[in-house]
């Protein structure tokens, strides 16, 4: 093993003088018992630590001398290897150790790398071999302790061992075969493909240092088409490609680094050339015939084939056809087989025999890519290729065609209310066919049966009165379709539509909607909304203006109209009114003033819970049981009582004839006799019949009837007028016969006021009256033998008159 000295006469290229990093070390005081060494290096370093922070300061120079640790990677050994030595000047007075620690002794990346196996000598060394581009260097700490103590004597030394780097990778391609498309039509300057290889050797020197070289080129040729850029791998043609010649090439790059040994690698390249349009397609025939009958369409009537040098599946060689003349009117069209690459030929809308019988198409064909050419090796755009075309000539085959309306929809404009038998237009269809057919009309759709066509000219006149409130038009159009029917064989049928649009006539007034009102006694006085409508359309119609009727009947101090909201109005109720029926009349106008005076009906109710009417038996309501026949009764049996009991105290001729029975032309009397039935007799109809014109002072009470009825009017309107309420005017015959009773009534009350007095007539002496066998009797007069009455009559009426025979008796 060499020793210091021995050492300090090592070339100065392999000694390395590590000098102290600060001229001021920390050093050990005199009392050298402060410091507590153990053997583990972490221990010890912490111990260190927090010596120096208590220790005092003192210069020194401490020298660590250690000798170039190079190495290079894939050494082959023997090992372990020595690889250098360490030395610290401390050594002169103390006995030392030397420790080594860190990355590839202890810790990652390796562990054992290095070593110290002469730890008084510091002599270093490696274990195996290490490969840089794995890792690349290692920062190695050395230490120096006493070996007494196994105190460290001097400051740690970090040591960066690099490892040296030596030509063992070869450039690498990320993968060994690439393939790439490119087009015929590709031009020289732009770029083909970018090749790079990568070398792990250390960057900037010549192991990682690659050149790129084109080996070969398949198929060859003497002139190579591709190159590539030794620096940058950038590959690029030198000219024009021909699909037609050469489909696919094949290219070997080469990538060579610049170390010794040089190391290299290689790569192929795929490169399929996809076919550019440098040929034009031609049609495979320049004439085609064919006949094909008018009025119909049909898909594939033909198919135009062509030639092309290029690949039809794609742009370059793919057919694009185009009608050049001959389809003015839109009747063809021609699309591409995407399978044949033909032309397929279509009728998509009928053709017409109009006089001439041929059709002449003239059809292009052309690439779905633009030309190109190459001149010189270069690509170049042709602007203007002179295309193939081909000619079809098509002979059209006449046949019936249906007649034709022209328009096909006609649109009319009439007011509505039109009279029958009005001329509203004259609708012709024509026949398309060369020798035009006789055509006749006739209605197909005609809703409401307005209108009528003539057979032969086409004339359409109405029918009815058009009214534009009939449901059967839509947006106020009725909609009526005609057909027109050819002679020729077979009969062809064209069909037309009339939209026969009407305008509106002020012919409807605005009608109440509100069919009544309910109002509860006392509760409520308004607003009523009261709603009107009007068939009319604007301007005939709202908004409405709503009036009070002023009339003799209208409650004009009852009942007043609020405010107006174009189809309705507020109605109040002025005062509270009694329970009963009532009538508002009113006018409802429309926007023009076109109006007509309608009645609300408006019953007053006691509603007990406030909101529903109470059902009242009203006193007219007898006769929807009874009937008019059984009020007159009771009417007549309520008479005799009165004049019964106004008779025996005056004897009036007025009397006489109320209460004196009547008969009939035949002598028979008004009561007819219904044994058993024990039930009122109804009578249809009140008779003037009942005082006979036989009876004395009837004449006097026929004729003043009259007189008092003109009386009892003119009280009634008073109690109108003063009131301010109309009754209602829908009476039932019950009422009519209620009403009248009471009139006869109030007339036999007034009869002394109106009329002069009579003396009574006797009819009958007190205590002469025959002794009747029946439970009860009632005085009858026997003066006239022809009107009085059997004595079996009164038996005859049953219970419910003993009553009133009994009262009559007294």
């Amino acid at each position: 093993m060499p020793t210091r000295n021995a050492l300090l006469t090592f070339p100065a290229w392999a000694l390395l003088a590590v000098l102290a990093t600060s001229s001021l070390e920390h050093a050990l005081g005199d009392n050298s018992s402060l410091r507590k060494v153990t053997q583990k290096k972490s221990s010890q370093n912490q111990d260190l630590k927090q010596l120096d922070s208590v220790r005092p300061l003192r210069r020194t120079k401490r020298r660590w001398v250690i000798t170039t640790l190079e190495l290079e990677e894939e050494d082959k050994g023997p090992f372990p290897k020595l690889i250098g030595e360490l030395f610290n000047d401390v050594a002169q007075d103390v006995n030392v150790k030397y420790f080594i620690s860190g990355p590839g002794v202890d810790e990652y990346p390796e562990f054992g790398l290095f070593s110290i196996e002469d730890d008084a000598n510091g002599h270093v060394y490696v274990h195996r071999t290490i490969d840089r581009e794995t890792t690349p260097s290692f920062t190695i700490r050395f230490d120096v302790a006493d070996r007494r103590t196994g105190e460290i004597v001097d400051r740690s030394l970090l040591f960066n061992v690099e490892i040296k780097d030596i030509n063992d990778n070869a450039p690498e391609f990320p993968q060994k075969e690439f393939n790439i498309m490119m087009k015929e039509n590709h031009k020289r300057d732009e770029l083909v493909f970018n090749i790079t290889a990568f070398d792990k050797d250390e960057e900037g020197t010549e192991n990682s240092h690659v050149t790129y070289y084109l080996v070969s080129q398949t198929p060859h040729s003497k002139q190579s088409l591709f190159t590539i850029d030794s620096s940058t791998g950038l590959i690029r043609s030198t000219g024009c490609l021909d699909y037609e010649t050469v489909k696919a090439f094949q290219l070997l790059i080469k990538a060579t680094d610049h170390g010794n040994p040089q190391l290299s690698s290689t790569a192929t390249i795929n490169i399929a050339v996809e076919d550019g349009n440098n040929n034009l397609p031609t049609f495979t025939q320049e004439k085609y015939q064919l006949d094909f009958p008018e009025g119909k369409t049909e898909h594939d009537i033909l198919r135009l084939s062509v030639e092309d040098k290029d690949d039809p599946s794609t742009p370059a060689g793919r057919a694009k056809y185009k009608i050049v003349s001959g389809n003015e009117r839109g009747n063809f069209i021609i699309e591409t087989d995407p399978k044949s690459n033909e032309g397929v030929l279509s009728i998509v809308k009928p053709l017409i025999h109009d006089g001439t019988s041929e059709r002449k198409l003239v059809i292009s064909v052309e690439n779905e890519e633009p030309l190109f050419v190459c001149e010189r090796g270069l690509v170049r755009n042709v602007p203007s290729p002179v295309y193939s075309k081909a000619s079809v000539d098509i002979n059209v085959i006449d046949r019936n065609d249906s007649p034709q309306f022209n328009p096909s929809i006609l649109v009319l404009r009439q007011e509505e209310g039109v009279k029958p038998g009005t001329k509203i237009a004259q609708y012709l269809a024509k026949d398309p066919d060369a020798t035009p057919n006789a055509i006749r009309y006739k209605i197909a759709s005609d809703p409401d049966g307005w209108v009528t066509v003539d057979e032969n000219s086409g004339v359409v006149m109405t029918a009815k009165t058009l009214d534009r409130e009939s449901p059967h038009l839509n947006n106020s159009i009725y909609t009526i379709k005609i057909y027109a029917i050819d002679d020729g064989v077979p009969p062809q049928t064209g069909t037309g539509t009339i939209q026969l649009y009407l305008s509106d006539l002020n012919d409807n007034v605005p009608m109440l909607v509100t069919p009544s009102l309910v109002v509860c006694e006392g509760k409520e006085k308004g607003p009523f909304h009261i709603k009107a409508e009007d068939k009319d359309l604007h301007p005939y119609a709202g908004p409405f203006t709503f009036q009070l009727v002023e009339t003799v009947e209208n409650m004009g101090n009852s009942w007043k109209l609020g405010e107006n909201f174009d189809d309705s109005v507020e109605l109040f109720m002025i005062k509270s009114l009694p329970p009963g029926n009532y009538s508002v009349p009113l006018q409802i106008s429309d926007k023009q003033g076109f109006f007509k005076e309608q009645t609300l009906p408006v019953t007053v109710c006691a509603c007990q819970d406030g909101k529903t009417c109470e059902q009242k038996i009203e006193r007219a309501s007898v006769s929807v049981s009874l009937g008019g026949g059984a009020v007159g009764a009771i009417l007549a049996a309520f008479f005799l009582l009165i004049c019964k009991t106004i008779g025996l105290v005056e004897n009036s001729p007025m009397t006489n004839a109320i209460c004196l029975t009547t008969e009939t032309e035949k002598g028979q009397s008004f009561i007819p006799y219904e044994g058993g039935n024990q039930s009122l007799i109804q009578y249809n109809e009140e008779s003037q019949q009942v005082l006979s014109q036989d009876t004395p002072d009837a004449g006097i009470l026929a004729a003043s009837l009259p007189v008092y009825a003109q009386i009892s009017k003119e009280k009634t309107q008073t109690l109108k007028e003063v009131t301010g309420v109309t009754p209602s005017h829908s009476r039932t015959s019950s009422q009519v016969h209620y009403e009248q009773s009471l009139f006869k009534v109030d007339y036999i009350c007034n009869l002394e006021d109106n009329m002069v007095s009579y003396s009574p007539r006797v009819y009958a002496q007190e205590g002469q009256l025959e002794k009747n066998e029946s439970y009860w009797s009632l005085p009858v007069a026997h003066d006239f033998d022809d009107n009085s009455l059997s004595p079996e009559f009164l038996d005859s009426l049953g219970p419910r008159f003993a009553a009133l025979g009994r009262i009559c008796s007294k």
